[in-house]
């Protein structure tokens, strides 16, 4: 496992704002997903939520149930600060590894491809468990290796071995509508739990 990648690392990051990863907006196809969406009473966990857009859309949308997760305390205060008059967002500084809470859905973006790779079996047990039964896990995965990580990639069949014990495979594709910098390289998936 990659020692670099602590609490510390992520927070020196933000610190330099050093965040190429960071869109400044809700990532395109998470707020097509999110449209699409009638229940607003589910409960939702987006983990590594950075500086958590998509909450924020969320609450905007009226779903009344969001927890963001992150483990940088600078990124946490500043969400808590700049997002505190939302009632139904809560803001959580932990390790996703040992959260403990369970949700109707939770949304992956930019998240799986932060942690270290041999972590990927810990994050699909972890994903299962937080999730009620026929949770939904949805969101972006690169599909593209990259030559400095992180971010770390990966390709659709690495996904679908990793994922299809645990999950059902509704939705598994390339991403037709990404962010401009990010087109052709990701792909879009909704996997039920088992």
């Amino acid at each position: 496992m990659s020692d670099f990648l602590t609490k510390d690392y992520w927070n020196n990051r933000y610190e330099a704002e050093q965040t190429g990863w960071d869109l400044r907006m809700v990532s395109p196809p998470l707020k097509a997903y999110i449209d699409q969406l009638t229940n607003k009473d589910i409960s939702i966990l987006i983990p590594g939520c950075g500086s958590g857009y998509e909450a924020e859309y969320l609450a905007k949308a009226g779903f009344k149930s969001i927890t963001v997760v992150d483990f940088a305390p600078l990124v946490v205060e500043k969400m808590k600060n700049s997002m505190s008059h939302y009632e139904n967002i809560n803001i959580v500084c932990d390790d996703f590894f040992t959260h403990e809470n369970s949700y109707d859905l939770i949304l992956e973006q930019t998240f799986f491809c932060a942690i270290d790779p041999s972590l990927r079996p810990q994050y699909v047990e972890k994903m299962y468990e937080l999730l009620n039964p026929s949770g939904i896990l949805a969101g972006l995965l690169f599909n593209v290796q990259f030559p400095e990580n992180p971010p770390f990639g990966g390709n659709k069949a690495e996904y679908e071995g990793l994922f299809s014990e645990k999950f059902d495979i509704k939705i598994l594709e390339t991403c037709y509508n990404s962010f401009s910098k990010r087109a052709g390289n990701e792909l879009f998936f909704k996997f039920q739990k088992k």
